[in-house]
């Protein structure tokens, strides 16, 4: 079938419902907004992350880049940053924090630095049977600070529209119950009986345009994994990327993507290409609907959170990652060296069995939208509970901020089984932690309302 595209009208793309006030009376509650995106240079020698074993690509669709937004209502500043890779662990960004505190001034609790979680990228980390690149995990600090100084020396005042949206097909909960009793991770599922936990499908879309009224930069978010290059075997921001700069380079202004809470949520149907046109279509219609905000109040916060690496017992694990891969990946597809990489791991950690580890939790105000930052894989219903209990109109997630600490499913979850609660380096906090971070998220969002 062939893919009709619809391209707006600049005029429509520039507007808003309700009817846009003049620029006088808009720019009368002005702020002041600045972005940029860097690109991050990556070749064809550099392991791809996102499988189980080291991948590799040739050649490159789009640009992987670090893209900072810097809002400063002149007391407080605040700079949101998207990076174009699997995940970033704090070893390495809170040094980048605190470099952008020494040369920008904005305080690194203000500093929100977040990854897309593109599985078609360098990889950034150790995980399963690869480590980091140490030459691309350099390049990705240096675009960071880059990206936010340029982004504050291109403060402009503003004004602020917002869409609470929703995107309803790209994506779905893939933890499945199958037949048998165990959740879906890869290989059929021709027998699934029902998901097991919600799929969130709000589309959030802030935009930010100078008195002009061209657009500075736009915030959105979506909650699907983001796995899906438009062209097979290349790097890539993936689909919610390749939207992204298609949308910058029709409306102007830089696009800035937030992954939602999605480690339970994936795509399994349809192709990339058709998924990333249809957030790109979810956006555009947002930015025809966004209503100015009123001059909106802006905070933030940035906290420690302690959690332990969990007990667990060998044979049971063993035996049920033993049992699934067998089952539904089958020897001729190599279903004993998955075995051996998650045997490998749970002898490294076996070591580290209730050692306690601190991470960040972040809450960011703009108004009446809050976003939550989150250092993980979060599973979506962990997402829709911080939602339900929030003082804020709108709040949205943005997983994998400020570092990496692996899955965090719900208590439900690790009683249900399945690859996200599989102890290895992807998944290794104890039972509990992720009700955790949700009263502690929403013990901030309270304080910042």
């Amino acid at each position: 079938m062939k893919r009709a595209w619809v391209v707006l009208p600049v005029s429509l793309a520039l507007s808003c419902v309700m009817g846009w006030p003049s620029v006088a009376a808009e720019m009368q509650q002005a702020w002041q907004v600045g972005a940029s995106a860097v690109n991050l240079r990556a070749d064809d020698d550099m392991v791809i992350a996102g499988g189980i074993g080291p991948g590799k690509a040739q050649g490159q669709e789009g640009e992987l880049r670090a893209t900072a937004v810097v809002l400063t209502d002149g007391p407080t500043t605040v700079a949101i940053v998207s990076c174009d890779v699997l995940m970033l662990t704090r070893d390495l960004l809170d040094p980048v924090a605190a470099e952008i505190e020494t040369a920008c001034g904005i305080p690194a609790a203000h500093v929100l630095i977040h990854t897309t979680h593109t599985h078609h990228a360098p990889s950034t980390m150790r995980v399963h049977a690869y480590d980091r690149n140490e030459q691309f995990c350099r390049e990705v600090q240096r675009g960071i600070v880059q990206a936010v100084r340029e982004a504050q020396a291109r403060l402009t005042e503003a004004s602020f529209c917002f869409r609470h949206a929703q995107e309803t097909t790209v994506g779905e909960n893939s933890r499945l119950l199958l037949a048998d009793g165990t959740i879906y991770w890869v290989g059929s599922h021709d027998d699934r009986v029902r998901p097991t936990g919600p799929f969130d499908p709000d589309l959030p879309v802030l935009a930010f345009r100078d008195a002009a009224g061209k657009y500075l930069a736009v915030i959105f978010g979506h909650s699907t994994h983001t796995i899906g290059s438009l062209q097979p075997g290349v790097r890539s921001p993936a689909f919610y990327g390749m939207a992204a700069q298609r949308m910058e380079q029709d409306l102007g202004g830089t696009f800035c993507f937030l992954q939602g809470a999605s480690g339970s949520t994936h795509r399994l149907e349809g192709d990339a290409a058709d998924a990333s046109h249809r957030i790109e279509m979810a956006v555009r219609g947002a930015l025809l609907e966004a209503v100015v905000q009123e001059q909106p109040a802006l905070a933030a916060l940035k906290r420690p959170f302690t959690f332990r690496v969990r007990q667990f017992d060998e044979q049971v694990e063993d035996q049920a990652v033993t049992a699934y891969c067998n089952k539904r990946i089958g020897e001729v597809h190599g279903a004993q060296g998955v075995i051996d990489v998650f045997r490998n791991m749970r002898k490294e950690l076996a070591a580290q069995q209730g050692q306690e580890r601190s991470t960040w939790i972040q809450a960011i105000r703009i108004g009446d939208v809050a976003i939550v930052g989150v250092p993980a894989e979060f599973f979506t219903g962990l997402g829709v509970e911080i939602k339900r209990r929030s003082p804020f109109a709108h709040t949205f997630i943005a997983e994998l901020s400020n570092d990496w600490v692996g899955y965090i499913p719900d208590r439900e979850a690790y009683e249900l089984g399945g690859y996200q609660v599989w102890t290895g380096f992807h998944s290794y906090a104890e039972q509990g932690t992720g009700e955790r971070m949700v009263d502690t998220a929403v013990e901030m969002l309270q304080e910042l309302k």
